[in-house]
């Protein structure tokens, strides 16, 4: 067997390193044969050391026969593949044991959960380094198909049918609530976290602390009887249910259906606050809200007050900073309009509508112009033509026009007879004549 080389033992077969003490009565370590023998022969004066104690406690436990165990798993961890830990617990005493397991246990028992209830093969060893005690599991099994857990897990699913753990049944909590409800066990350390750390966040919230068992035979009832006098209680803002972690059987009593069925029935705003963060109860579901721990209820229940004083803050800040910017827009504004040149100068603001009527005005004569121009011109044009085509152009060229008696232009000879009248119109004046003789063409 192997010792401690402080003491100068070694294992067997090989030779002792001597070593210097650094303290106790001696100085340095004893040899081997000086050691009394068995536990009854030491004194003293001459006294085992802790290493030879664990030791020997090592090899007395490992001659002890392999032995199945049964219970029930409270805790498990089998997330390494090269080694496992299970915590079972008696089926009926709270009495635990440590259990552990290598590659193959863990293959075996990797599909086993919390509340399962099973028996486990393997032997007791003790871990010299720190004299600990354990049970080396080679083999697990699953015992009772109407284990806790399954009973839980069938509730759960009959409740979750009847509707009770809908979001939309779920009450939004008050945003500052005056009047908090808490239900506890007696001085638990559950009520302090909650109080204390609830005043730390908002000081003005008052309490009404109920107390009630969280654990055994005795909790469900309690609890019910808490939550209902507490939602009978006007001043009541928020109802929270704390209780400290604790094994899956420890906690068993707040997924009572009865415990489910009065939470989910609270009217008050209702948080559940039971064990750790891994804790999972029935509760849980039918609360309005969740809360890991019952320090995390704290501060989900109420604001920190530190926080909102910094919201207002930042709020007053940004009002001013609004403020400020208004009144500097404003004022901008304002010289912008003082220094205006219609402002300073308000011709300016007949000026472009002068020009404007004076382009009109100049625009509109010289249209006038154009079109007397125009109309002159087809004045010209017209009285040429006219000139051109009148009767007196031809007399003045010496032309004469001859006119019957009753004033018919003649303008054939064979229509005159001799001894007619005729009037011939010259350029001026006019001549009386009769005919005397007619010679047609």
């Amino acid at each position: 067997m192997a010792f401690n080389t402080r003491y100068g033992y070694a294992a067997p077969n090989q030779d002792a390193a001597p070593g210097q003490g650094s303290g106790g009565l001696e100085q340095g370590p004893k040899p081997l044969d000086q050691l009394p023998r068995l536990a009854r022969d030491t004194t003293a004066e001459n006294p085992w050391p802790v290493s030879v104690v664990s030791q020997k406690y090592h090899d007395a436990v490992r001659r002890w026969p392999g032995s199945w165990v049964e219970g029930q798993i409270v805790e498990i961890n089998m997330r390494r593949a090269s080694s496992g830990y299970i915590t079972l617990r008696d089926n009926f005493e709270d009495i635990s044991i440590s259990v552990m397991g290598f590659r193959n246990f863990v293959a075996m028992a990797r599909d086993f959960r919390q509340g399962d209830r099973v028996v486990i093969h393997g032997k007791p060893d003790v871990w010299v380094k720190a004299t600990r005690l354990s049970f080396v599991a080679d083999d697990i099994r699953r015992i009772g198909a109407g284990d806790l857990k399954a009973q839980i897990d069938e509730l759960r699913k009959k409740l979750k049918g009847e509707g009770l753990f809908d979001q939309e049944n779920k009450v939004e909590l008050p945003e500052f609530p005056k009047r908090i409800g808490l239900i506890c066990a007696p001085q638990a350390r559950a009520e302090g976290d909650v109080i204390t750390n609830v005043n730390l966040r908002w000081p003005a919230v008052n309490f009404k602390v109920v107390h009630a068992h969280v654990q055994g035979t005795q909790c469900p009832p309690e609890v019910i009887a808490a939550i209902q006098k507490l939602d009978a209680d006007p001043d009541v803002d928020v109802i929270i249910v704390a209780r400290g972690g604790g094994s899956f059987e420890d906690l068993i009593g707040f997924s009572d259906e009865g415990v489910v069925r009065a939470t989910a029935a609270c009217e008050t705003p209702i948080i559940s606050a039971v064990g750790h963060e891994d804790d999972w109860t029935l509760i849980d579901l039918a609360a309005d809200l969740r809360a890991s721990t019952p320090t995390d209820a704290a501060k989900k229940v109420v604001p920190d007050v530190r926080e909102q004083w910094q919201l207002i803050a930042n709020a007053r800040a940004q009002i001013g900073m609004r403020i400020n910017a208004m009144v500097d827009n404003e004022t901008r504004l304002i010289d912008g309009y003082a220094t205006r040149p219609s402002l300073t100068h308000p011709e300016t603001m007949i000026e472009p509508h002068q020009r404007f009527v004076d382009d009109s005005v100049q625009r509109m004569r010289l249209g006038l112009t154009r079109i007397a121009d125009d109309a002159s011109l087809t004045i010209e044009k017209l009285n040429a033509s006219l000139n051109a085509l009148s009767p007196q152009s031809t007399l003045d060229r010496g032309y004469a026009v001859v006119q019957s008696k009753d004033g018919h232009v003649l303008d054939d000879a064979g229509k005159v007879r001799p001894g007619d009248e005729l009037t011939l119109t010259l350029k001026r004046g006019e001549i009386l004549a009769e005919a005397t003789a007619v010679n047609p063409s």
